[in-house]
């Protein structure tokens, strides 16, 4: 009986860890760190107005729709980020 609380003992106590597990917060996924696509540029000397502002407007959006999601996308990120640090 002394052997087996002897083993007993001796089981308990090689499983506890001394080692604090230390989580750490995900990276992003590659596909939301993509680069924004490149803005247009005109070329030539002679441009015409029609083409000059259907150029334009296209950069602008293609601007904007990036600006959001990359923005929207770091503030989660730096959110959930502080959660997380504040639940250690």
């Amino acid at each position: 009986m002394k052997l087996y609380s002897l083993l007993l003992v001796a089981l308990l106590v090689g499983c506890s860890t001394t080692v604090p597990v230390v989580m750490k917060f995900p990276d992003a996924p590659p596909s939301l760190k993509q680069p924004c696509v490149p803005l247009k540029k005109i070329e030539g000397e002679s441009v015409s107005i029609v083409e000059l502002h259907k150029t334009v407007v296209e950069n602008y959006t293609n601007y904007y729709e990036c600006s959001i999601k990359v923005d929207e996308w770091n503030e989660w990120h730096t959110k959930q980020k502080k959660i997380f640090e504040e639940v250690k």
